[in-house]
């Protein structure tokens, strides 16, 4: 009985090899198969996630620049009233900015406009003043030249126009943030998460209802789409060609978003002081930080020769902390290393970026004589909790 029991286990066994050993071939061209489709099959699937969130980012974007738009007219009949009325519309000290924009449109050609704003002598009582500098006048600049080089006197009305890249911006703006969230998670569906979010918050996020001219509403847009770049570029294991294009949109972004707003170079130097963290703790590559840097001081000396030589731009902390961090590079040695004595010396390279910082900025100030709004910086330090200043 014994020997029957094995000889049959011996021929179940050999039953089972040889049955396992015709269904392995089918396994394998089954799985051969399948590995054969992958490719083309993740292909398509890219293709059709990076379709369908571009229309999502495209069209939440363009969406919400309706909604603008249409919500505008509704809450002020927009349309209905006439030019002075539509003028009135914009609160506080945006309609200085429009009345700008008109009287460019009025001068008898464009370089005569810009001179008179560089020589204004109808806004500040007894004293000429340089309009453009001290107002920061570009967003209205741009907005004429497009108005006359589009040929659009006799399609769309002056008011109509300036309001519409307003909120075309907008529409920007909210694309980049969708973008933003997108590249951070992964899955398109956070960005349409992100914009929701946005759109319920609007009132504590923009002042775009009432204030359209203002400065912020001109260049936030421009801010999204520099971390939306500046996102993506700081990813690791990205492709030559996208690594080249977010730098680029970085670049153009940093410059353009710091000529349209006087208050840019503060919201740049926090996300330098960022950059820095992220560096100092090795959580973002070394060289495309320091390369971001760079690009913040090429924008600061771009933005202080056409700015009229705007000295704010010298003695903001943005530039001090950039030529800070570029001196103390080279300090920036071995702190890869999780050893004690690299520890000391991350802790050794924050204190010396800082220090010099300070103090260079405090150099700069005794030396350049500048009108700078010393309230931002107390408003980030409240922000901050570094002081009780309300």
């Amino acid at each position: 009985k014994m020997s029957s029991g094995a000889a049959d286990l011996r021929q179940r066994k050999k039953q089972n090899c040889t049955e396992s050993d015709k269904m392995a071939p089918e396994e394998r061209n089954k799985e051969n198969s399948k590995l054969g489709r992958s490719p083309k099959y993740m292909l398509i699937q890219r293709f059709a996630k990076l379709f369908f969130g571009c229309l999502a980012a495209v069209t939440s974007g363009m969406m919400y620049a309706v909604y603008l738009s249409t919500y505008h007219e509704r809450k002020f009949w927009f349309s209905s009233r006439q030019e002075l009325e539509r003028e009135i519309t914009f609160q506080g000290d945006s309609a200085i900015y429009y009345s700008f924009y008109k009287e460019l449109l009025k001068a008898p050609s464009f370089e005569r406009g810009v001179y008179e704003l560089t020589h204004n002598n109808k806004t500040v009582s007894l004293k000429t003043i340089n309009a453009v500098q001290q107002m920061t006048l570009y967003p209205e600049l741009i907005a004429s030249v497009l108005y006359q080089a589009s040929g659009s006197e006799e399609v769309i009305e002056p008011v109509y126009f300036y309001i519409g890249i307003v909120f075309g911006l907008q529409g920007i703006y909210v694309t980049a943030l969708f973008v933003t969230s997108w590249v951070m998670s992964g899955t398109w569906l956070a960005g349409m998460l992100t914009v929701a979010w946005f759109i319920i918050n609007r009132t504590d996020t923009t002042r775009i209802d009432y204030s359209i001219p203002s400065r912020e509403n001109w260049a936030l847009p421009y801010f999204a789409c520099q971390v939306a770049a500046l996102t993506g570029y700081l990813k690791k294991n990205l492709n030559c060609s996208a690594e080249k294009f977010c730098y680029l949109l970085v670049n153009a972004s940093t410059y353009t978003f710091m000529m349209m707003w006087e208050y840019s170079h503060y919201l740049l130097f926090v996300q330098a002081v960022s950059l820095f963290l992220l560096d100092s703790f090795a959580l973002a590559q070394t060289e495309k930080v320091h390369e971001v840097y760079r690009i913040y001081l090429f924008s600061l000396i771009v933005g202080y020769l056409l700015q009229f030589e705007n000295s704010a731009l010298l003695v903001s902390p943005l530039l001090s902390l950039v030529i800070a961090l570029m001196l103390s590079k080279s300090l920036q040695m071995n702190m890869r290393k999780s050893t004690f004595v690299s520890r000391l010396l991350k802790i050794m390279y924050i204190y010396l970026v800082l220090t010099v910082a300070v103090t260079l900025n405090f150099l700069l100030k005794m030396f350049i004589p500048h009108k700078e709004n010393e309230h931002l910086l107390k408003f980030i330090e409240a922000k901050l909790g570094l002081n009780t200043t309300k």
